[in-house]
């Protein structure tokens, strides 16, 4: 049951504190919610909102000048599964390597709230390990290097990317449009693409089909992928260096 305002989530966490010792009081010096134990002097403070954003993220930070028993909490709508942000291990990852508390609060019609620690304050997450770090950096690396130009514009979403795999099968079907009917090793020595045969036999994009053996001819998809990066290619074309007579 999705909740409409943020202080439907207040009820349910301030039990939940209570029952572990703590005095609960709420909208303290612009703390949502503020609590102490009898035996210390250390705030625990929780933030709260329907859902995570970047708002809450900053409160949480804030509140760390005034306690390290900080938490950001929000609903856990089971009918949002998949949202930007419901991303639950993401979210506490980002939580942990902030030193900041997570919860969630499921509500329901029938039985009361679940409150649920995903991590808490000042929980380590320890740094990516170096060999994951240094390989995503080598594909990153391929793949710009790989690039012949820049065609695609930063912060693109919902469009066809220009990449680097792209470009290779672009310029073997370039090959078999002028060639028609070819073997793999002639369509590499003409397009310069040593991944050739990969690329013809994995066939991402429909772009090939193989008639027989070892033979290959462009398909109407091919032929519509070379009308559809006509620009790229004629900018190709342009680039190449002119043969003298």
């Amino acid at each position: 049951m999705a909740v409409k305002h943020e202080t439907e989530l207040y009820a349910p966490l301030k039990v939940f504190f209570e029952e572990r010792g703590y005095e609960i009081k709420s909208e303290v010096r612009h703390c949502d919610l503020v609590g102490y134990r009898p035996e210390s002097d250390e705030p625990l403070i929780v933030e709260m909102k329907k859902s995570f954003n970047l708002p809450l993220l900053l409160q949480g930070l804030e509140r760390q000048k005034l306690s390290s028993e900080v938490y950001l909490a929000v609903e856990r709508a089971r009918a949002k599964k998949g949202a930007h942000n419901q991303r639950w291990s993401e979210i506490t990852n980002l939580c942990r390597r902030l030193g900041l508390g997570f919860i969630t609060i499921t509500q329901y019609k029938t039985k009361k709230p679940f409150v649920e620690i995903h991590c808490m304050p000042g929980d380590h997450l320890p740094a990516p390990s170096q060999r994951i770090v240094k390989a995503r950096a080598a594909r990153l690396q391929y793949e710009f290097n790989e690039r012949s130009g820049d065609y695609n514009v930063g912060g693109s979403h919902g469009t066809k990317l220009m990449t680097a795999y792209r470009e290779k099968a672009l310029r073997i079907a370039m090959v078999l449009q002028e060639g028609g009917e070819m073997a793999p090793k002639d369509i590499k020595l003409l397009s310069g693409i040593g991944q050739t045969a990969g690329i013809l036999q994995k066939n991402y994009y429909l772009w090939f089909h193989r008639v027989s053996r070892g033979r290959y001819v462009l398909t109407s998809e091919g032929e519509h992928g070379l009308k559809q990066y006509g620009h790229i290619i004629e900018a190709w074309r342009n680039a190449a260096p002119s043969v003298e007579e």
